[in-house]
């Protein structure tokens, strides 16, 4: 990186932790324990919430000498991501999917050179618990969608500090529920207020999860007889950019 992209991205990154940090405080004493209420008692492998929410961890491996290419949104921090032993994003099952795809299909290696976010630091098992944790508390409703508006802004942040080198495209994974009235609403109004022109926003695409092969059934699915792979990923991803964002 050139020292002005380095220090863009350090900024980028200060923020991110410093906002997580913040968040944490908020949340208080009780909020990894608020969340432990809808782990308790429901299907799945029984765990202990360490923590409310989640920094990645693995921007702190990035140096003026990494060189990203691609920024990768998920949604939040899962089960696995949260543990003391992790404190990543993305290194779960769907992860592991991710991580195979891009080193054998585009040969990125996938922990080195992809910047990985979410749409919200605030950590469930699931992301459908997302809602009913907002449920029991106003004060979490009113957190979970500021997160949102934090992580757009920060993603903005990144890709623009990033791209001072070279225009770095995203990709969106998993739009569901940025839909009116989805989870993540918050997130897409905010996208689209800070991506109103420019090259920048030209370089957002939205794709399915990589959770449950989602990601790869899609991508068959979509791919035409004799298409090349990186032009068939373009057009899937400004097709369903166009159908969240509206451009």
């Amino acid at each position: 990186m050139t020292e002005k992209t380095w220090d863009a991205f350090r900024a980028a990154r200060t923020r991110y932790r410093d906002y997580c940090e913040d968040l944490t405080k908020r949340f208080g004493p009780g909020g990894a324990e608020r969340i432990q209420q809808l782990v308790d008692g429901r299907e799945g492998p029984a765990y202990t919430v360490q923590t409310p929410v989640l920094y990645n961890y693995a921007l702190d491996d990035i140096t003026r000498e990494s060189s990203p290419r691609l920024i990768l949104v998920a949604d939040n921090p899962g089960r696995r991501e949260q543990a003391a032993e992790n404190r990543r994003y993305l290194v779960g099952p769907s992860g592991k999917i991710a991580e195979r795809f891009f080193g054998e299909q585009l040969g990125i290696d996938f922990r080195a050179d992809v910047i990985i976010l979410n749409k919200t630091p605030v950590h469930t098992p699931r992301t459908a618990l997302l809602r009913e944790l907002c449920g029991l508390d106003e004060a979490i409703t009113g957190m979970m969608e500021e997160s949102q508006r934090v992580m757009a802004e920060l993603l903005a942040a990144f890709q623009q500090a990033l791209s001072l080198d070279k225009v770095i495209p995203v990709w969106i994974t998993g739009y569901s529920e940025m839909k009116k009235g989805g989870i993540f609403e918050v997130y897409t109004e905010t996208l689209k207020s800070l991506y109103t022109a420019g090259a920048l926003r030209e370089r957002l695409f939205f794709y399915r999860h990589f959770s449950m092969n989602q990601f790869t059934i899609d991508l068959h699915k979509q791919r035409r007889p004799k298409e090349d792979l990186a032009p068939c990923l373009e057009r899937m991803g400004v097709a369903y950019r166009q159908r969240v964002l509206g451009f």
